[in-house]
């Protein structure tokens, strides 16, 4: 369509990210009234909901799944003893800044602690966002990534980095392409895997410059898309994967099991099927991790075993995450999801999906 001169229209201004409480007051997201106990919140923990994902939050629903993920609540201030400020044990397995080596073959590279939106229930809450970087871009500082690029080069077991934060893909196409480039010059890594929340929270930001960016000569690419309601997955999300794995990237996905937003198996189901369809394979659903201020997130074990279950006869064999439990104290991620074999005196029984039990020998001679 055109303006009344005959001229083509101009593009409609680029919304900002609400960043602030007194935004999200105005936005109608948060009640006035809830203002002074929420900056309390925003003094602790970064605040930033993206257009995007502002306007899939129906305001009048309390138990919105969107909302519940980025709005704050005073809950956030309350935390538990079980709770840390570095749940999953990142700093005693950081040899220089900017890297995490937990597993001999890889290694987390933090580039940036800055993300488009910021999850309540983030395990780096901590560390993440602008008042923990002065205000800053919050990239490794020259003198650190040459560190930590050092170090990956000096350490020929590192098979896979995997690029996280923060969330990475808020950098400049620019950015991307260099340390791409400066990554592919190491010969031993041959996987590079960027997690994101990008493609469904900031659509926009994939363009065929930030996908060419990601590739990369003589490594496998990798994007593991953080995604945790099927809702999520608009047209414009939809199209920003479509983008890239056309351009050749592969897409896993990665989930955190959250009460009030995704702990039903029919939401679950919904969303693995998303994923399926739009060329993601499910990848890992996250335990809640003990983050500080997050108790109110967290299911047992025993209800994500049993969700498990459930998909099992819901989904085939390619729409199945495995459950995982990021131990605390940083000894590693582990699945702990349901088990269907158990031994007896004559061999085995084996659980179906529907429940029943099947006896199994190994009688081979």
């Amino acid at each position: 369509m055109r303006g009344m001169d005959g001229s083509s229209p101009r593009p409609a201004p680029k919304q900002p990210p609400l960043t602030s409480v007194s935004a999200l007051a105005v936005a109608g997201l948060i009640a006035p009234e809830q203002v002074a106990a929420l900056d309390r919140v925003a003094q602790r923990y970064a605040i930033s909901i993206t257009p995007a994902m502002a306007e899939l939050i129906n305001a009048d629903d309390a138990n919105d799944p969107i909302a519940r993920q980025f709005v704050p609540t005073a809950a956030e201030l309350l935390v538990a003893p079980d709770e840390s400020a570095d749940p999953i044990g990142d700093a005693v397995h950081a040899p220089v800044p900017g890297i995490v080596h937990r597993y001999p073959d890889r290694a987390l590279l933090k580039i940036t602690g800055l993300c488009p939106v910021y999850c309540r229930f983030c395990f780096r809450r901590e560390t993440v966002g602008p008042h923990n970087h002065g205000g800053a871009d919050a990239m490794l500082s020259p003198n650190e990534l040459a560190g930590a690029l050092d170090y990956i080069r000096r350490t020929p077991a590192l098979w896979e980095i995997i690029l996280t934060g923060g969330d990475p893909l808020i950098l400049s196409a620019r950015r991307i392409a260099e340390l791409t480039a400066q990554l592919a010059a190491i010969s031993h890594v041959k996987v590079l895997r960027w997690h994101t929340r990008v493609p469904v929270v900031a659509p926009e930001r994939v363009t065929p410059e930030l996908v060419a960016a990601l590739k990369s000569s003589g490594q496998a690419v990798y994007v593991a898309l953080h995604c945790n309601h099927p809702r999520e997955l608009t047209a414009a999300a939809r199209a920003a994967c479509a983008r890239l794995v056309d351009g050749g990237i592969v897409l896993v996905s990665q989930t955190v099991l959250l009460k009030g937003v995704n702990d039903e198996a029919a939401i679950l189901d919904a969303l693995m099927r998303g994923f399926i369809e739009n060329r993601i394979k499910p990848y890992y659903l996250h335990h809640g991790d003990r983050a500080q201020g997050t108790a109110g997130f967290r299911t047992t074990i025993a209800e994500g075993q049993a969700l498990m279950r459930q998909l099992r006869g819901r989904l085939s064999g390619l729409a199945q995450p495995t459950y995982v439990l990021d131990l605390p104290g940083g000894h590693g991620k582990m699945p702990v999801g349901p088990v269907y074999a158990r031994t007896t005196d004559d061999g085995y029984v084996i659980s179906d999906y529907q429940g029943r039990e099947h006896g199994y020998c190994e009688c081979g001679g």
